[in-house]
């Protein structure tokens, strides 16, 4: 049974078992049966013991009957859709059919769910007829992002003279992935966005060799078009252009998630505000073209592909929001790893989302900033996010927000403050509006700001 319908059959067991399923009611005739052949053999009673054999063989041939037919009823289990946000639902359907000759009788059907999926899904058919087939259906809903399985489906069935019941397994589950909830994103031209997308984006060489770093030769099959008149003249063969392509602007959404950086837990939490906006950012730009990649305080990436295309972007989207699905606390006790994942070279756009930072921590993330042409920092404000209903708030020990904001904003992030209940649309406008990807203020070398701080 899984997502795309397939059918299994119940685990196969002893015929030893099969007889635990008999019911009172079938124990009661068993051993009547039993009683009156005993009877019947110290009274003489010849009618007696036809009476006591019946009532003996009847629950035995009930059993006998649903050991065969469990064999013979398939099932199937369709989930759709497979992938869906924190609080939206999905819809599952179970289908039972009797490949037996002989109908079955009452079939109680029940699958098993993780409690935070909702309440266990059973039901009850009536008698089904050979070869015919029932389809029931149910939905699970989360408030939590995760991965969940589902099944494997129980079957019970009993016989309809209620002597016997069994309770089988099937052998087979699905999984249920709750994203992230994605918010729509405004249309904003963030700086430095020209340089790699859209009418402003420039054009790139697809160099496959030496041989393209001038015009090439011409080759069979190549479009008369592409003849570059001036090398042919200078070379005395033909020479074809190289070929140009547009280059994709990329961008690396940085997600911290060190457990020292968020307090709390839950949907309404800080670190869940974080790992949704990560979704909805890299969802928004991977939809305006860019090459998104995915990368944590850990180290750990999900890079988007090479190329540009729909379906790439689609399959791009689905590992994302996959990989955010099942993100945890790690940890880390720093940003070291992200640092060293970054130092390769430049990353173009960089959109992160930081939770509380030290001063060693905002000057390590000051670092980080020289590898992105433009910064945008969302900076979760600790303190209000844990700040009890009477509006006392806690400290941590960590950096004040204001203090980390400035020290980010000289090191050349646009950083901005998130506190409870705010809008990730209207952060994001606000990040345009503050001139993201702005240089560093005058007199505040990113690489200064970080010498007081290590890794």
């Amino acid at each position: 049974m899984s997502a795309g319908g397939s059918e299994g059959t119940p685990e196969p067991d002893g015929l030893r078992s099969a007889l635990g399923g008999l019911t009172t009611r079938g124990r009661s005739f068993l051993a009547a049966g039993l009683a009156a052949a005993v009877c019947s053999y110290l009274l003489g009673q010849a009618d007696l013991l036809r009476v006591g054999l019946l009532l003996a063989v009847l629950p035995l041939v009930c059993v006998l009957v649903l050991h065969r037919t469990r064999y013979r009823v398939s099932g199937s289990r369709t989930l759709s859709p497979a992938r869906v946000s924190a609080a939206a639902e999905a819809r599952v359907r179970l289908r039972m059919e009797n490949l037996s000759r002989l109908p079955t009788g009452v079939l109680m059907l029940q699958d098993r769910v993780p409690y935070v999926l909702g309440p266990r899904p059973r039901f009850v058919l009536d008698r089904v007829e050979a070869g015919g087939r029932r389809e029931v259906s149910y939905r699970v809903r989360s408030d939590l992002r995760g991965r969940y399985p589902l099944g494997p489906l129980q079957l019970r069935l009993s016989d309809p003279f209620g002597m016997c019941e069994l309770t089988r397994s099937f052998s087979t589950s699905d999984t249920l992935t709750v994203v992230p909830r994605v918010e729509p994103l405004p249309a904003v031209r963030l700086t430095g966005e020209a340089a790699g997308y859209g009418d402003g984006g420039h054009r790139s060489l697809a160099l496959a060799g030496e041989d393209d770093v001038i015009p090439r030769g011409y080759r069979h099959g190549d479009d008369l078009r592409r003849v570059h008149w001036r090398s042919t003249a200078r070379y005395g063969e033909l020479m074809v252009r190289r070929e140009e392509q547009p280059q994709k602007a990329r961008c690396t959404v940085l997600l911290d998630t060190r457990a020292a950086a968020h307090e709390g837990s839950g949907p309404d939490s800080a670190f869940e505000w974080a790992v949704a906006g990560a979704a909805s950012v890299a969802l928004h730009l991977l939809e305006r073209g860019f090459s998104v990649r995915l990368l944590t305080d850990t180290g750990s990436s999900v890079p988007g592909p090479a190329g540009s295309g729909g379906s790439e972007s689609a399959d791009t989207a689905g590992l994302l929001l996959d990989s955010l699905a099942i993100v945890e606390h790690s940890d880390e006790e720093g940003l070291a790893a992200a640092y060293e994942a970054l130092r390769g070279g430049t990353e173009g756009l960089l959109i992160g989302f930081f939770g509380d930072l030290d001063e060693r921590q905002a000057a390590v993330a000051g670092r980080i900033r020289r590898h992105g042409s433009t910064a945008i920092a969302f900076v979760l404000d600790g303190d209000a996010w844990t700040r009890d209903p009477g509006g006392i708030r806690f400290s941590h020990g960590q950096t004040p927000v204001a203090e980390r904001l400035r020290m980010l904003r000289e090191a050349g992030w646009a950083a901005l403050p998130v506190e409870p209940g705010a809008s990730l649309a209207g952060l994001w406008q606000a990040a345009d509006r503050a001139g993201a990807g702005s240089e560093p203020a005058a007199g505040a070398d990113p690489s200064d700001t970080a010498a007081g701080g290590g890794a």
